[in-house]
């Protein structure tokens, strides 16, 4: 994993290896049983996303934002995710 401020530089780094290629973006925010306190995270990610999609860096598309989980998901949809995991709201 990568702090935000360092995603720019990864994905800088990684223009030069072709066999990469970044489809997306993936952020766990803190488990809380507010749902609404994993908001900020979410909301930072996708604003990075779209700052970087600014930017034209070779392998990479970020076509995909995944966050959120069974706990939290509707609000990391509000917030841009197309991607969720939801495995233990399936199986418990």
């Amino acid at each position: 994993g990568l702090a935000l401020e360092e995603v720019r530089d990864f994905l800088m780094a990684i223009e030069d290896l072709p066999s990469i290629q970044v489809k997306g973006l993936m952020t766990m925010a803190a488990l809380h049983s507010d749902a609404q306190a994993s908001r900020p995270v979410f909301r930072k990610l996708a604003e990075l996303r779209s700052t970087l999609l600014e930017d034209s860096f070779k392998n990479v598309q970020l076509d995909y934002l995944s966050m959120g989980m069974s706990q939290d998901f509707e609000v990391a949809i509000e917030e841009g995710a197309n991607i969720v995991r939801i495995g233990s709201a399936l199986f418990t």
